[in-house]
């Protein structure tokens, strides 16, 4: 551009080059003297670089790695993971029978085209190994820490920056060992580093804090004792790990999605299997099942697991049978929104539907209807497909006991009835942490701990930030999940969300961002309001109460997954408070010298504004 322009003038390049010095400075000599404000010496598109931290390599934090890297420029970008391995529960849940409980082909990225899903409800080990395989595509592997454990996150004021603390092994060559192993080791064993973040992104997840059921006794059994999301038998796989429990009796406990999946997995393993359940779920086939029935030509059944057969597969393989597909199941799954509000007509049908499903299924095992059937409405727990779980209740080998647990013996369980019956394994199905609280220190502005601040219980803005937390997001954080509907599509918008605070961070030198604290206020009123139309604050023990009968809903959104996903979809910057890199006072320093970055250099491509993504084509009426 330089050249052309000299050419044009017909100067040589020493004239060239001393006109435009004298330009530039008469440019300066010109500026009036009483002025204090200087432009930036920097081109408007001259991105600061920016330290990104995530914090998980599940679903979400390979989301983030993908879509950071993908849309900001000039990102430093680590991906702290304490597990030994990628995939996030898909890796630390390896119990028998682990599976998808929503139609697989909905379980996947919205960019992702995977059509070759062996059933309607895809293995753990095959959505593990999808997930390594999107890592390994996008290349990620040289951005995530294997087995480093965050174990104390702070913000410093002064340097505007997330300070962190990370526990890894310390002996070279251990990076690959299991973050149990971690949590075990001797203090000589692991070793702290520190780290700092521009902006931390947690990614690890609701379900990622397994605990132990609070039961008199519990460690005290002799026997083989593990929990469901903690499956650590030494095995490599779990049926290599029941392959001998021919002959053991066997008690689970619980009545969550994993204990529905254990039961029907183990019952032909074990001599004798017991499932303890402390009160009734509702067993309801997706509305997806229908439409996948009606795709495949035949009528599935809503207790088994349907696996596709090679012709099916086939089908799928083609593009726009499996567009087709993979839309109209979407569809339905996200149409069930409205059995969650009281009184509504699904929520009615549901109900009459739910219970005469059940009945007929338990027809022959009316003591087990009476317990497991329960009273209160569809969706005031999550429900779940639970395939085979029925049909395993009703084996001779299985003993279905609603009766409490008093306490554990080293032989094995007694109830309230002072039973005592006698086991060599009891598996604990009992689920997590869902308080959304972080295991570990985790310091805002002014040292105030988020275990303070979300006592009784979290307060966010729109689930994704909170007040006194600048330059933090979450994914599938408090109040971001849903009782109906996917799940991915969401937390590919809180990714996207939290990107676009960066880009914005870059492209106007902001050093920290913070939500507003009547905002968090404003959304904890549309919570208050909302819930009680639905059935989640019915008096039933629930995760999204944290476990508890009775109190605030803190893991739902506050409307359905197509609402979450048009409210996130465009970031209200007013509600939000900065703090810019550059001392001055003037907010729009960020502009620069008047150039980009392509002008600059003299080399850049100057109609970049042509490109594809830029351009915005207008479609043609009819």
């Amino acid at each position: 551009m330089s050249n052309l322009l000299r050419e044009i003038l017909g100067l040589s390049e020493d004239d060239f080059s001393q006109a435009i010095g004298s330009a530039d400075s008469r440019v300066e000599s010109d500026e009036p003297s009483n002025q204090s404000f200087k432009l930036g010496d920097f081109a408007v598109d001259d991105y600061r670089p920016m330290k990104v931290v995530v914090i998980g390599a599940g679903i979400s934090g390979i989301l983030a790695g993908i879509r950071f890297r993908q849309y900001v420029s000039n990102v430093n970008l680590t991906i702290y993971e304490r597990e030994e391995r990628i995939g996030g529960t898909w890796w630390t849940n390896r119990y028998p029978g682990v599976a998808c409980d929503v139609p697989s082909h909905c379980y996947q990225y919205t960019f992702e085209r995977k059509s070759d899903w062996s059933a309607l409800y895809a293995p753990g080990a095959e959505i593990h190994q999808h997930l390594e395989s999107i890592a390994d595509k996008y290349k990620l592997e040289q951005y995530i820490k294997l087995s480093h454990k965050l174990v104390h996150a702070r913000w410093d004021d002064t340097d505007k920056k997330w300070h962190l603390r990370i526990e890894r092994p310390r002996s070279p060559g251990t990076a690959d060992r299991a973050a149990k192993d971690i949590d075990e080791a001797k203090p000589s064993e692991v070793e702290e580093i520190e780290d700092e973040a521009d902006v931390l992104f947690m990614a690890t997840g609701m379900l990622s804090n397994w605990v132990w059921p609070s039961i008199d006794g519990l460690h005290t059994f002799k026997g083989t004792l593990v929990h469901s999301a903690n499956w650590n038998l030494g095995g490599a796989t779990w049926e290599e790990d029941v392959k001998d429990w021919g002959d053991k009796s066997v008690a689970v406990i619980g009545v969550g999605a994993s204990a529905l999946q254990l039961v029907p997995t183990l019952q032909p393993k074990v001599g004798r299997l017991a499932q303890y359940i402390r009160g009734g779920t509702w067993l309801v086939p997706p509305f997806a099942l229908y439409k996948v029935s009606e795709f495949l030509g035949q009528k599935l059944s809503a207790d088994q697991n349907y696996v596709y057969s090679k012709e099916e597969l086939e089908h799928f393989a083609d593009p726009e049978r499996f567009a087709a597909f993979r839309r109209a199941v979407e569809n339905e799954m996200t149409r069930g929104h409205t059995v969650t509000l009281r009184g509504s007509p699904l929520q009615v049908q549901a109900q009459v539907f739910a219970k005469q499903l059940m009945n007929a299924a338990l027809a022959d095992a009316p003591h087990i209807a009476e317990k497991l059937i329960p009273d209160f409405p569809v969706g005031c727990r999550r429900p779940t497909p639970g395939p085979g779980y029925v049909t395993a209740l009703k084996q001779d080998n299985v003993d279905f006991i609603n009766t409490g647990i008093q306490r554990i013996v080293p032989e094995g369980i007694e109830t309230v009835d002072g039973e005592l019956r006698k086991y060599d394994v009891i598996i604990c199905a009992t689920g997590f942490d869902t308080s959304h609280i972080p295991p570990f220190p985790f310091i805002g502005r002014s040292g105030l701990s988020l275990s303070s601040k979300w006592t009784p219980h979290p307060r966010t803005y729109l689930g994704i930030c909170t007040d006194g937390f600048p330059n933090c997001f979450f994914a599938y954080g408090p109040n971001s999940t849903f009782a109906a509907g996917a799940l991915l599509p969401i937390l590919e918008a809180e990714v996207k969300y939290a990107v676009e605070v960066v880009r914005k961070m870059q492209r106007e030198r902001i050093k920290s961002v913070e939500v507003k604290a009547e905002a968090v206020r404003d959304f904890d009123e549309v919570l208050e309001t909302y819930f009680p139309r639905t059935v989640h604050t019915e008096k039933v023990r629930s995760w999204y109460k944290a476990g508890q009968a009775d109190g605030r809903i803190i893991s739902l959104w506050p409307g359905s997954n197509l609402h979450a996903l048009r409210a996130l979809s465009h970031p209200r910057w007013e509600d939000f408070t900065y703090e810019r890199v550059d001392d001055t006072e003037n907010r729009l320093y960020w502009l620069g010298n008047g150039m980009t970055v392509g002008e600059m250099s003299s080399s850049g491509d100057g109609a970049w504004f042509l490109d594809e993504g830029f351009v915005d084509i207008p479609p043609i009426p009819e």
